[in-house]
């Protein structure tokens, strides 16, 4: 019996001994590299969500979660740079894991490749000049008929209206005028002087791969002109363009946007074909003032891009665009017949434009690159009884040598040459003979040469330093340094500090609108000094991994310091503009901050505010400084874009707006409407439905508030003021005015559009 209980008691610890064993065998690992091109990714955020557990990557990208029991387990992965990652492990009793993770190069809106701050593609990160990058599935989640429109998403970039009845408009960087815009195509000078007032609305956003915006100087490599800041158009690489696309959309406003493209081969070279039509015909009158709201626009652009197949991958392509555009606005019975008189008030402009632009690497062993573009802007246009025609030619061309001395040397050194032909039939091209004045077209050589060094100091701190110097055959020598410091705190944390200077020569009646109409005269005081500018730039980004998702802070301030500004005086005679330089200095600083949080749940929010304080100071008449703000530069204003997938149902919501305080308006003595516009805000709501992976379609509501400026245009009854010295019926001695604008004069609408691919 004793026996037995022994036997009993042996086999009882024996099967402890067992089960503790099995028990033990039960748990598990899984182990792994997270890596991406062959290199290790270093500080990736390793997650097991049902655990609550996480871990970050060891210097040779390893990781490693011990003591796990069987099960299935959902490992997500994030990393700055790189697309969120996720997979799904299964662990059977005494299983283990090794994984190897390949993560893909991240691309967002806010983190991209980039090639406008150094003209070399590097990403965003390396960049010692901070770029914003903006591609056309941002610009999709508000779809506009061009790129002037989509703009006004973008933190810091203002679409501004110049005219209440042609609609024409400029962009404003940090508060500062259009002209200080440079707006570039793959690096080139197409859109500039006459062209930034009506050549704007007529870029497609068929023909965009992405959209660089730099704001700051940029005066070294893309010429004086870049003060206030640069968008750089980057059009599409036919090669990896689709087979065909088709992206159609309408608004209850009987607006027609259609935009279609076509890639096409031969032989080993290969061609990207793209249409963009826009029909707006409807006379639409919200206010009652008897004049149009928007104006109207028949507009078609034709784009043709070919990349050329070529040994060691050497660079060729070609592409040549050609717009059309008939817009007008006025009274509502305004009619073609009346174009010119005086009878019905209208403002009729006809616009043709070419253009054609290239690259070539040289067959060499050394990296030589040659760009060019030409383009020739004819402009029509009658404003009332003023007419005004004008023609531009503008040529480029430009020798890039690029040279990587050592291992933490890149050198770039550029040479440049631009023409620019300009004619019309002002004052502005005339001759100084006021008894016999004869045209005497404009006619400026710029040829100049710019040389830039990439250095790393050491791991974390890069400098990167250039010196241009251009002669302009009218104003002579032109100096434009500028120096560049970008420090690595951490791998997540960065800091840049720009600084440079600009110089810039003005032609009032292709960059002021307000100088066309005929509503004022345009008195020039003095001859006319070229403008200079003193820039600064302090940039910090911080990205942020959590288990959540990822954060991404950009933070800017900025501060540019002008002599000899060019004002517009509109306020001492409301009959007149009057030119002169500024007896002082002005100013434009503020801070900026954009916002990237995209979720581990589907919800990605894109948000950014500006802050800025644009003047100048002037002396009065009896020495007296005097501190004048800025026209139509808010201190305040805002974008957001909110987006939220409902992955089951292939649905995306967008939801986009942007936010404008208060801003300084041109205003007439005893003019009753104010001098100071309101708060306001344009907002959206998009829902796309995905049918397929090749179609898609998509529709919404714009100016979801339903928006509208109060006040528009003074004198609507009298536009030829012909009765504007009659006291009794305008005791003030008010004239039409045109210039009086802050935001579109057009109300809520639905769209509704549809987007095909052939990949």
């Amino acid at each position: 019996m004793e026996l037995k209980i022994k036997h009993i008691f042996f086999l009882l610890i024996l099967s402890l001994l067992l089960s503790v064993n099995e028990g033990c065998g039960q748990t598990s690992y899984i182990k792994g590299n997270v890596s991406s091109a062959g290199e290790p990714v270093i500080g990736a955020l390793v997650i097991i969500e049902s655990l609550n557990q996480s871990q970050l990557t060891d210097t040779l990208g390893n990781f490693a979660f011990q003591q796990l029991n069987h099960g299935t387990y959902k490992i997500k992965v994030q990393a700055i740079d790189y697309q969120n990652y996720e997979r799904t492990v299964t662990l059977k009793t005494g299983d283990n894991k090794k994984l190897d993770i390949q993560l893909d190069a991240f691309k967002s809106e806010l983190n991209e490749v980039v090639v406008t701050g150094t003209m070399k593609e590097v990403s965003r990160t390396s960049s010692p000049i901070p770029v914003e990058v903006y591609t056309p599935n941002y610009f999709k989640k508000n779809p506009t008929p061009s790129l002037f429109e989509s703009l006004q998403i973008v933190n810091g970039v203002q679409p501004q209206l110049n005219c209440n009845v042609c609609n024409t408009g400029d962009i404003h960087i940090n508060g500062m005028e259009g002209p200080y815009t440079m707006i570039t195509i793959d690096g080139m000078p197409i859109v500039s002087s006459l062209s930034t007032v009506y050549g704007l609305s007529g870029i497609p956003n068929s023909m965009v791969q992405r959209i660089e915006v730099v704001k700051g100087p940029a005066s070294t490599l893309y010429g004086s002109e870049a003060v206030g800041g640069l968008i750089n158009i980057i059009t599409k690489d036919p090669s990896t363009s689709p087979r065909g696309t088709v992206d159609v959309f309408a608004t209850s406003q009987q607006e027609l946007n259609a935009d279609v493209s076509i890639r096409s081969n031969a032989g080993k070279h290969t061609s990207l074909l793209g249409i963009n039509y826009f029909n707006f015909k409807n006379k639409l009158d919200v206010n009652n003032d008897h004049f149009t709201d928007v104006t109207l626009q028949d507009r078609i652009s034709v784009f043709n891009k070919w990349n050329f197949k070529r040994k060691n991958n050497r660079l060729a392509s070609v592409a040549g665009r050609y717009i059309y555009e008939d817009r007008w606005g006025g009274e509502l019975n305004y009619e073609n017949k009346f174009r010119g008189t005086d009878s019905v008030y209208g403002e009729s402009i006809y616009t043709k434009r070419y253009e054609l632009i290239g690259v070539y690497q040289l067959p060499v062993k050394e990296k030589i690159t040659f760009q060019f573009s030409l383009n020739s802007h004819h402009q029509n246009s009658v404003y009332g009884v003023m007419p005004f025609i004008a023609q531009q030619y503008i040529g480029f061309a430009q020798f890039l040598y690029d040279k990587k001395l050592s291992a933490r040397h890149d050198l770039l050194i550029g040479l440049p040459f631009r023409y620019i032909y300009y004619d019309d039939n002002t004052p502005g091209t005339s001759s100084a003979d006021i008894a016999e004045p004869v045209n005497a077209p404009q006619k400026t050589f710029l040829p100049g040469i710019f040389v830039q060094e990439e250095f790393a100091i050491n791991t974390k701190l890069k400098s990167l330093a250039g010196l241009r110097y251009d002669y302009n055959s009218i104003h002579g020598s032109i100096f434009t340094p500028r120096i560049s410091f970008k420090y690595d705190l951490s791998k997540t944390n960065i800091i840049r500090l720009s600084g440079g200077n600009g110089y810039r020569t003005v032609n009032l009646f292709t960059e002021d609108h307000a100088a066309l109409t005929g509503s004022r005269e345009v008195i020039i005081s003095h001859e006319l000094k070229p403008e200079k500018s003193y820039n600064a730039n302090l940039n910090y980004q911080k990205f942020i991994n959590t288990k959540k998702g990822f954060i991404g802070l950009d933070l800017s301030l900025f501060y540019t310091y002008f002599t000899n500004k060019i004002i517009g005086d509109f306020l001492t005679d409301p009959d007149k503009i009057i030119y002169d330089n500024l007896n002082g200095y002005a100013i434009s600083k503020g801070i900026t901050l954009n916002t990237d949080f995209s979720f581990s749940f589907p919800l990605k929010i894109i948000a950014g505010i500006t802050l800025m304080d644009v003047y100048s100071v002037q002396k009065d008449s009896i020495g007296v400084n005097r501190r004048v703000q800025q026209l139509h530069a808010p201190k305040i204003s805002g974008t957001f874009a909110v987006t939220y997938k409902i992955n089951q149902l292939g649905i995306v919501i967008d939801y986009t707006g942007r936010v404008t305080g208060p801003m300084e308006l041109p205003v007439q003595t005893n003019d009753y409407r104010p001098s100071v516009s309101p708060w306001f805000s344009i907002q959206n709501i998009q829902i796309t439905k995905k049918i397929n992976k090749q179609f898609e379609v998509y529709g919404g509501v714009k100016n979801l508030l339903n928006y509208l400026p109060k006040y528009s245009l003074l004198r609507s009854e009298d536009p030829f003021d012909k009765r504007v010295n009659d006291s009794v019926s305008n005791p003030n001695g008010y004239t039409f005015d045109t210039s009086y604008n802050y935001a579109p004069v057009q109300g809520i609408r639905g769209f509704a559009g549809i987007r095909w691919i052939l990949q």
